[in-house]
């Protein structure tokens, strides 16, 4: 049986689009996952540790045979594949792939958890995972409208550049 899950792509090393590009290839080349949608790219100001080049990121909708914790171990293979490496927390990289959404699921593991625990916080996010499902609803009930509505109010959307 099938999954819809979200993943979260970033990159600000090198050239980005590539980057975005070849994880997608990737992803899409998993045995039991398929790509079913993907956002516009996105270029915004990094979040969290600031003082690094910008971000190119996209949200893609995917269908997976694969549970979760196997999901994630095959696209930390893939970013360690494209050179990855953990140096500094949210430092610069070259790929960073997230598992945003995992079905309806909530998952609270010490490797995993989903919703990703910044999710509603990151417009860098929201707002291209809003671009591919309009009517998507959080595992609590809180609809993805809503949500980017109250962030919006709150915080500065300059940072965030369609391409």
């Amino acid at each position: 049986m099938y999954t819809k899950a979200y993943i979260g792509l970033g990159s600000n090393v090198g050239d980005k689009k590539a980057n975005l590009a070849q994880a997608r290839f990737l992803i899409e080349g998993l045995k039991g996952v398929r790509i079913s949608k993907q956002s516009s790219l996105y270029e915004t100001a990094p979040w969290g540790k600031t003082d690094q080049d910008d971000f190119i990121n996209q949200v893609i909708e995917i269908e997976t045979e694969l549970r979760p914790l196997e999901l994630l171990h095959q696209l930390q293979a893939i970013e360690i594949k494209l050179g990855r490496r953990r140096e500094v927390h949210w430092g610069p990289r070259n790929i960073d792939l997230d598992v945003l959404l995992y079905g309806r699921e909530t998952i609270d593991l010490e490797e995993l958890k989903v919703p990703h625990p910044y999710l509603i916080q990151r417009l860098f996010v929201l707002i291209p995972l809003a671009e591919i499902d309009s009517e998507l609803v959080f595992p609590d009930g809180s609809k993805i409208g809503e949500v980017l509505l109250r962030l919006t109010k709150s915080a500065d959307t300059g940072d965030l550049r369609k391409l």
